[in-house]
C-alpha cells in the first residue's frame, strides 16, 4: 500500500508529510546519508572517516555504522592502501544501489513538490471563493518558493499586504488563514 493512502486512513496524522515524516524520515535520512556517502566515495576512495562525517554534517561513528551497513549489503569493499589507510571501493552492487537510491531521492522530492503544488491549487480555490486575488505567504525555503510560483501561474499576486488571506508554512504543511 502506498504511504499517501495509508496516510489519507484515520491514522492521527494532520497529513501525508507530517506521516511522511513521522514514519519515513528515518529510513530516508538513513537512505540519503548512504547515497552521500557513495558519492564521496565513487569521487575520492581514499576519503577517511572523518572527512566523510565533516561534509555529511555527521559524527565518525554514524558514518563507521553507514560503511559497516555498506560492507555488509556487498556495496563497498575495503582494502588497505597504507598501514593506518583504508580505501573504499564501490562495487557493481554499489552502483546499482547508489543508482536506487538517486532514483528513489528523485521521485521522493517529486512527489514532496507535487502535493505541495495540489495542496496551493486547493488554498487558491478558497481565497478565489472568497474573492481575493492576492495572497501572503508566511514561511520561507523550497516549499515557500513553489507556493509563490503556484500562486502567480494561478494568477493569484503574491503580496506582503497584512489584510490579504495568508498561506501559513509550518515545515511541509500550509495553512490558509484570513478568509473572513
Amino acid at each position: 500500500m502506498e504511504f499517501q493512502e495509508i496516510a489519507n486512513q484515520k491514522t492521527g496524522y494532520n497529513s501525508v508529510a507530517e506521516f511522511w515524516n513521522t514514519k519515513y524520515m528515518e529510513s530516508t535520512n538513513d537512505e540519503l546519508r548512504e547515497l552521500s556517502l557513495l558519492e564521496q566515495i565513487e569521487s575520492d576512495p581514499d576519503v577517511n572517516q572523518s572527512a566523510l562525517a565533516t561534509q555529511l554534517g555527521v559524527a565518525v561513528g554514524t558514518v563507521n555504522w553507514h560503511l559497516k551497513r555498506l560492507i555488509a549489503k556487498g556495496a563497498v569493499k575495503v582494502s588497505r592502501a597504507e598501514r593506518k589507510k583504508l580505501r573504499y571501493i564501490i562495487t557493481p552492487e554499489g552502483l546499482a544501489l547508489r543508482a536506487r537510491l538517486a532514483v528513489d531521492y528523485v521521485e521522493r522530492s517529486f512527489s514532496v513538490y507535487r502535493r505541495t503544488r495540489q495542496r496551493v491549487k486547493d488554498h487558491v480555490v478558497k481565497i478565489r471563493h472568497a474573492g481575493f486575488d492576492r495572497v501572503r505567504i508566511s514561511g520561507s525555503g523550497d516549499v515557500a518558493d513553489i507556493c509563490k510560483l503556484t500562486c502567480l501561474e494561478q494568477g493569484i499576486s503574491v503580496v506582503t499586504d497584512k489584510t490579504a488571506p495568508v498561506l501559513i508554512l509550518d515545515g511541509y504543511k500550509i495553512k490558509l488563514e484570513g478568509l473572513e
